[in-house]
């Protein structure tokens, strides 16, 4: 590394020198602006041009000397010196990293005059989301509060995106007072700075609410034929469905009557309509926050003009009253 004591006084004089601020002579960053941009995880040239004979050279980052001449005094592996010689002297940094951020300084001595060139390396880091909420489940009419956390260099700007409607809220958090049904889905969290493409994630947001039957309808039928009386009902989580007679009792499948139920609708198939069939027939859609229910007729064409079905919700959990269900109506041939 050579004499120890000479370079240590070249290094104080150095330090004076800067703090004073001297102009810059002799030296430049060849074909490179005063500012230097680089994506952290890239590498970097920093090249300073000498155009005259120089009997000292050193370079620093902030106040840390890097090279004094050839010899380096930084133990930072990822940086090294490209050239060193009477017109070009650079360094080069591999990997940069967010700490590697400042200013950085080429000086040498000239007919013993000082000469400084100086250049601010900016390191920049895509926006990054680093901490989302998780997927939520609510029960309507309740708060929700989200968050998304970001990071980056530039500050990233955090916007939430409502898949649905399109709607945009600018910030890291998002609060729905009181949310509806209507707005569960998915909420969408964009972060940018303009580094790199947006980074974007997004959180499930499930509302549940009590059945609300939706299609039910008295359906004629004919002797021998095939019917079909239909029940569906929103709710979330997913209804139960059972299926109860004029006085009551549970409908049971046999060999001419079957229960069929899917996610969101329960279906009596009738495979032969026979006397027993014709009747009045209630719906039962239960979930854990409540319950719904709705009466319908099968009847005979002609048998009946403009009677309508009976529909009854916001029974409680666990609750088996039945409220005024439709009056039975029985047909004859």
């Amino acid at each position: 590394m050579g004499c120890p004591l000479l370079w240590n006084a070249f290094a104080g004089l150095i330090l004076v020198l800067l703090s004073k601020g001297s102009s810059v002579h002799g030296a430049e960053f060849g074909h490179l602006p005063d500012n230097i941009t680089v994506l952290e995880g890239e590498s970097v040239t920093l090249r300073c041009r000498i155009d005259e004979e120089v009997t000292h050279k050193a370079w620093l980052n902030r106040s840390n000397i890097l090279f004094t001449g050839t010899d380096k005094w930084s133990l930072d592996k990822r940086v090294t010196l490209v050239n060193s010689n009477n017109s070009d002297f650079s360094i080069h940094i591999e990997k940069v990293q967010v700490t590697d951020e400042g200013p950085y300084t080429c000086t040498f001595q000239a007919n013993n005059k000082p000469r400084i060139a100086h250049v601010y390396l900016i390191v920049q880091v895509p926006a990054r989301i680093v901490n989302i909420s998780k997927n939520v489940s609510v029960n309507e009419g309740e708060n929700v509060n989200l968050y998304c956390l970001a990071v980056g260099r530039p500050e990233p700007t955090v916007t939430w995106k409502d898949q649905k409607y399109g709607l945009v809220s600018e910030g890291e958090f998002l609060d729905i007072t009181e949310i509806k049904r209507q707005q569960a889905e998915d909420y969408e969290c964009i972060t940018n700075n303009g580094v790199a493409p947006p980074d974007q994630r997004k959180v499930k947001v499930t509302v549940n609410y009590p059945p609300m039957i939706t299609d039910m309808k008295n359906m004629p039928a004919h002797l021998g034929k095939t019917a079909i009386l239909r029940c569906e009902a929103m709710a979330v989580p997913p209804a139960s469905f059972e299926w109860y007679r004029d006085d009551h009792r549970p409908v049971e499948s046999d060999n001419t009557l079957r229960i069929k139920n899917e996610k969101t609708r329960s279906l009596l198939l009738f495979t032969n309509v026979t006397e027993k069939h014709f009747g009045n027939y209630t719906c039962f859609a239960s979930n854990r926050l409540g319950a719904s229910n709705a009466s319908m007729l099968l009847f005979r064409p002609g048998a009946i003009q403009g009677r309508g079905t009976g529909l009854h919700a916001g029974m409680s959990v666990g609750m088996c009253v039945w409220v005024s269900l439709s009056a039975v109506l029985l047909l004859k041939v």
